[in-house]
């Protein structure tokens, strides 16, 4: 037994019944949903490895010229890492920043 040969074959669209304010509510459409987030992630990290191994290469070719000749990369690849990864999921800073305890004043 081997490999099947061919291309895998998954939808590339969002799931069309996602519902954001209940995800719970169907549990199979919140997989595919999560599973779609996560290959829009894989995709945008790959970009952006991509752009690091050409802006590597042109700061090897160029040699002290790079900051001229590279400016464009450098500015793709800084604009392609914006957001993307694990933990930069888009949320709103406040769920990121430290909880704040409400100090209760009984007296």
């Amino acid at each position: 037994m081997g490999r099947k040969k061919g291309v895998a074959e998954f939808e590339e669209s969002p799931p069309d019944d996602f519902d954001p304010s209940n995800p719970y509510k169907d549990p199979v459409v919140m997989l595919e949903m999560r599973e779609h987030i996560v290959r829009e992630k894989w995709i945008d990290i790959e970009k952006a490895k991509i752009l690091r191994e050409r802006l590597r290469w042109c700061y090897r070719i160029e040699g002290v010229n790079h900051l001229q000749k590279c400016r464009h990369l450098v500015q793709q690849y800084l604009d392609s890492t914006r957001g993307i990864g694990w933990g930069k999921d888009q949320r709103p800073p406040c769920l990121h920043d430290p909880k704040v305890e409400a100090t209760a004043e009984s007296e």
